[in-house]
Order: structure tokens, then sequence, then C-alpha cells
């Protein structure tokens, strides 16, 4: 915990700091919601075909999901969102010819949430 998954559209690769887009959402998430440093963990999940409404091309998307241990309150949730948001801003440089359409859902892991680490 926290739990956060990346999905994005394959042409952003290039252009994607994802390293340094995972260091500073760790970071913010320690700083908003209380998380500790060292269980903060992020997967990145690159997806081949995006459609937009009646398109298949010029678009590109992220979706930035974390999953908290249950206890925050919505207004947590609600700012840790709009940091990460801010985050990709200055990890993402804007692809040419390309709408970004990027969005962040912070919620509450299910009270069957287990971690085991090795």
């Amino acid at each position: 915990m926290p739990q956060i998954t990346v999905d994005y559209s394959g042409q952003l690769a290039d252009v994607f700091d994802r390293a340094a887009f995972a260091r500073e959402v760790h970071a913010r998430t320690v700083e908003i919601a209380e998380a500790r440093p060292q269980a903060c963990t992020t997967q990145f999940r690159r997806t081949e075909d995006t459609v937009v409404g009646p398109d298949t091309e010029g678009h590109a998307i992220v979706h930035i999901g974390i999953g908290l241990l249950a206890g925050r309150t919505e207004e947590t949730k609600a700012r840790l969102a709009e940091a990460v948001l801010d985050a990709l801003r200055a990890h993402l440089k804007p692809a040419d010819g390309t709408a970004l359409h990027a969005s962040a859902e912070v919620r509450d892991l299910e009270a069957s949430y287990r971690k085991y680490d090795a």
C-alpha cells in the first residue's frame, strides 16, 4: 500500500519520464496521504490501442489509479489526485498533434486487501 497503476498510450513512451513521475507521485503520496515511503509501489501498463469517441488517431490516454488503505478523507483523496495530475504535467512532454486525455482516481482498497513481500 499504496498500490499505484498507470495505464498510458504507447505513443507516449518516449515523452513520458516514468521513473521521475513515480518518484514524485511517491513523495506526494507520503506528504498528502501519510503513506510510508517504502510502501509505495507503482506499475506502468503500456496500451497499444486508444479510441476516443469515433477517433482511433490523434489521441493519447493516461489514467492513474491509486489504491490506499481506508481512512483518508475525500478531501485528502481529491488533493492527491490533483497533485498526481500536476506531477504528470511535469514529467510528460506534449506529443505533437496528439490530444492528451489524463485522469487520476484515488480509492480505498477493499477490506480483503493483503500484501506479501519476500
